[in-house]
């Protein structure tokens, strides 16, 4: 299929473009950078330069017709919720890197005559959705929670506003666990160490996926048009903080005992540490119901798989 992949160009998107690739689809890579995922060259790939979140941006070629001829769009565009300090002007780009992209792409959608545009939209969410919790568990049948910012149930509100033009497939995804970036390639320099230890008190959540189970996951619901709708897109064993300690401890043969304690990650992030400090049980209902055949389905096994 022809492609338009936006918010495709970080940690997810260094897996999921070769990945497209190798299935033979042909990929417009939408990004603010000149030079995203600058090592990766092939004659399938096209890179353009724009502004996704500027309404603009969709009216002007060579977007407007990329997105024209397209067959499918990714949208996982969002800047990292919990690596810097929410201060207002952090809190304004965590919301309008999200909701202004998501909307200029689904104006852009509707304004298309009829019979063009792509026919699947794959748009991002998170497991924020849920808010948080010590002891419930979540399905996609769950309601929305009262996190701080809300901004799950506003990104998803803009992205259902295309559900009567494409397939719309939504995913609320869980802790990337890839060796070279998210939390993991934050956490990997220090147990290498053996400085390593659950954060706060360990006994915090945690829902996780393996990048390459994300990746399979987005590259099969392109192509099966039986994916539809919301999916909770994590591993089917969540785990404690203080269990992927251990277990992250034991993978690389190094001690994990020592906690980084609540108030330091308070301190650094402010209230982008109660993503970390506090979690959810988040369950991948309809991907079991449907049959997705998880690789990096226990944590052990994705562990050693990020860290090869």
């Amino acid at each position: 299929m022809r492609m338009l992949l936006v918010g495709c160009s970080g940690f997810v998107g260094r897996a999921l473009v070769p990945l497209l690739l190798q299935h033979g689809h042909q990929l417009t890579l939408v990004s603010r950078s000149a030079q995203p995922l600058p090592a990766l060259q092939h004659p399938l790939l096209t890179r353009l330069r724009a502004n996704p979140a500027d309404p603009s941006s969709w009216s002007q070629p060579p977007l407007q017709q990329a997105l024209a001829a397209a067959e499918a769009v990714v949208n996982l565009a969002g800047e990292p919720i919990a690596e810097k300090r929410w201060t207002p002007a952090h809190l304004q780009l965590l919301h309008d890197s999200r909701i202004h992209t998501t909307r200029a792409l689904v104006q852009a959608l509707a304004a298309l005559p009829a019979g063009e545009g792509p026919g699947v939209l794959i748009n991002g969410s998170a497991i924020g959705y849920y808010g948080t919790s010590a002891s419930q568990s979540f399905s996609e049948a769950s309601p929305a929670g009262a996190d701080v910012l809300r901004l799950c149930q506003a990104w998803e509100a803009e992205a259902q506003a295309a559900s009567g033009r494409c397939r719309l497939v939504i995913l609320r995804i869980g802790i990337v666990l890839g060796g070279d970036g998210g939390a993991l390639g934050k956490m990997l320099p220090v147990f290498r160490l053996g400085f390593g230890g659950p954060i706060g008190d360990g006994q915090q959540w945690m829902s996780w996926i393996s990048r390459h189970d994300l990746c399979q996951l987005i590259a099969q619901a392109l192509e099966d048009p039986a994916y539809a709708g919301t999916y909770n897109a994590v591993a089917p064993e969540p785990c404690s903080m203080a269990q992927f300690a251990a277990a992250l401890g034991r993978c690389l043969g190094r001690p994990s005992l020592l906690p980084v304690p609540g108030p330091l990650l308070q301190l650094l992030l402010g209230d982008g540490a109660k993503v970390v400090l506090e979690g959810q049980r988040v369950l991948p209902e309809r991907l079991q119901q449907q049959g997705f055949a998880f690789r990096d389905g226990q944590l052990n096994a994705a562990l050693a798989a990020a860290t090869s």
